[in-house]
């Protein structure tokens, strides 16, 4: 699975023939965490995006705090593919982030394998109401944190004690705006969902 196709490797839309698994998985996360510009960043097609301009019917709704340069949202999904190694797909279906969209999340989280959930450490207690409905819809995930320019650098084992989350969740950081590290974080969770797949009797 180390297979990642560059650049100059995404300008076809079809599916290659050595292609013989798709796996769907969820990108997750709070408002304004970056769940767009990631898929935008991996994707080796042009990314279907459902973004509408933020109005004031937004104030009192959204939560902007800490987002002044937030002029857009996403009303319903983000769309994405990668091929990781020449056998393998993932197909990308990042959710809105906004509380008034949880409905969708149903829909969206039918037929996910997992589901990787974004991070802003500036408004990490955000992210425990996105970790709590992926847990109530029995979806796995991993966890990656948006380095954002100027945002404070934390450890990664203080994030994972923050979150409370598992010893076995995946837990790595990333820049959103950076496919290598998009690349690895879908990686890493893919080989954990494979993995627990592989591991049960």
């Amino acid at each position: 699975m180390g297979y990642a196709p560059s650049r100059s490797d995404t300008a076809v839309d079809y599916v290659a023939d050595t292609v013989t698994r798709s796996v769907k998985l969820l990108v997750a996360g709070n408002f304004g965490v970056g769940k767009t510009t990631f898929v935008g960043s991996v994707s080796e097609i042009r990314p279907l995006r459902t973004e509408e301009t933020i109005t004031e019917a937004s104030v009192g709704v959204d939560d902007l705090a800490g987002l002044p340069g937030k002029t857009q949202t996403t009303v319903a999904m983000d769309f994405g593919r990668i091929t990781v190694s020449a056998t393998l797909a993932l197909y990308l279906f990042g959710t809105p982030g906004q509380r008034r969209f949880l409905p969708m999340w149903d829909d969206l989280a039918r037929g996910a394998l997992g589901a990787l959930v974004l991070v802003d450490t500036r408004r990490l207690d955000q992210a425990d109401e996105v970790l709590a409905v992926l847990e109530e819809r029995g979806v796995p995930f991993a966890v990656a944190v948006n380095e954002f320019d100027g945002a404070a650098r934390h450890p990664l084992e203080e994030v994972r004690e923050a979150l409370d989350l598992d010893p076995e969740t995946p837990l790595t950081s990333v820049d959103a705006r950076d496919r290598a590290t998009c690349v690895r974080a879908l990686i890493t969770l893919a080989e954990f969902l494979f993995h627990r797949l592989e591991s049960r009797p």
